[in-house]
């Protein structure tokens, strides 16, 4: 790897927005987070409940369209429970963490919707606490937190943004005590008038009067080369039916603009990849995922030697055949809370063990 790179080893903390931050380092803190996240940004905003419950939080021009949270105990301790058997099945040789992504409604609900979205923090305590001593938790909602007044979830789109996974990219790395590459390191790529998915899902104008920045970051002297495995979906985007032909292309893919801008990352859901890099540090990266863990492999291409992608809907191969074949070493499960909160995600999880 170049010598210019500068590995960077410790979280970088920012200035945050959380009452009383403090470095979340022992596995203590990981493990439950004890304060609050204060809305300093949007407390006071206008907001009005949309389609599907989405909040177009403050005024046009500017709005945020932020999805409510359904907290569901039940379906996060299954979800917690899937984490502890994949430690059972794969044993001391590979690393299980779980990083549970909030959604943007965790730092932007104006005070007066806060009925309208259940409490993701302590949602995300109640998935910690069923987890075994054995799976180590990863907590980035505080880290996202400490950056709220960034850019870190898109307005209009209901994914965060870039930014945001940067940040979770560089806090697991500090987890998982591997090297990480600092921003400065990465080039920067701007996408201007920006429409993500949240018109089509919400339906309300000021949406579209809202356009935005999408900005992403590609690394610099990084040596690495992209596998993919195309998967054919039937026609209910349901299931995969067939896997095609490995081949090689660009992790990091300039023709998704515009709406499909977040496809930059992989082009999309519908595919297995796997990343080999310069990294040569024995690492071996899994990362079990919905499209908020897209955005996630290009922040960790200097901290693994290997890193694969696998979404939580289309895989269909046996995962016990397929970590023994790779040598992996570290399993990471990053969904959104959401996404966490299914049954559907959890039995997809438990099938990848036994087909």
């Amino acid at each position: 790897m170049n010598a210019r790179i500068k590995i960077v080893l410790t979280l970088f903390l920012g200035i945050g927005t959380l009452s009383s931050v403090a470095a979340q380092t022992s596995n203590d803190n990981e493990r439950h987070i004890d304060e609050p996240y204060i809305n300093t940004i949007t407390a006071n905003a206008h907001v009005h409940k949309a389609r599907k419950g989405i909040m177009i939080i403050g005024d046009s021009g500017s709005v945020i369209a932020a999805s409510p949270f359904g907290y569901n105990s039940i379906r996060l301790k299954d979800y917690a429970s899937v984490a502890n058997s994949y430690k059972e099945t794969f044993g001391p040789d590979v690393n299980i963490y779980c990083m549970p992504i909030p959604l943007s409604s965790a730092y932007y609900t104006p005070d007066s919707a806060l009925s309208w979205t259940s409490d993701q923090r302590n949602a995300i305590n109640k998935l910690f606490a069923a987890l075994s001593k054995s799976v180590q938790p990863v907590n980035i909602f505080t880290t996202l937190g400490q950056h709220a007044a960034e850019p870190i979830y898109s307005r209009t789109d209901h994914h965060w943004a870039p930014l945001g996974a940067y940040y979770a990219a560089q806090h697991f790395a500090e987890v998982a005590q591997v090297p990480f590459l600092d921003l400065s390191h990465y080039d920067t790529v701007v996408h201007h008038d920006y429409l993500g998915t949240m018109f089509m899902y919400s339906k309300d104008s000021l949406v579209i009067k809202s356009p935005e920045d999408f900005v992403y970051y590609v690394p610099r002297d990084i040596e690495y080369t992209t596998y993919y495995v195309n998967l054919k979906i039937d026609k209910r985007h349901k299931n995969a039916i067939t896997e095609g032909t490995e081949y090689t292309g660009r992790f990091f893919i300039p023709t998704f603009t515009g709406s499909s801008s977040y496809c930059v990352f992989g082009g999309g859901d519908y595919k297995i990849i796997r990343v080999e890099t310069s990294a040569n540090n024995g690492r071996r990266l899994l990362i079990l995922k919905d499209s908020f863990g897209n955005a996630l492999t290009g922040y960790l291409l200097a901290s693994f030697e290997q890193i694969h992608v696998i979404d939580c809907r289309y895989f269909k191969r046996n995962l016990k055949k397929y970590v023994e074949q790779y040598n992996i070493t570290d399993i990471l499960f990053a969904n959104n809370i959401s996404h966490a909160s299914m049954e559907v995600t959890c039995n997809s999880y438990r099938n990848y063990l036994v087909q």
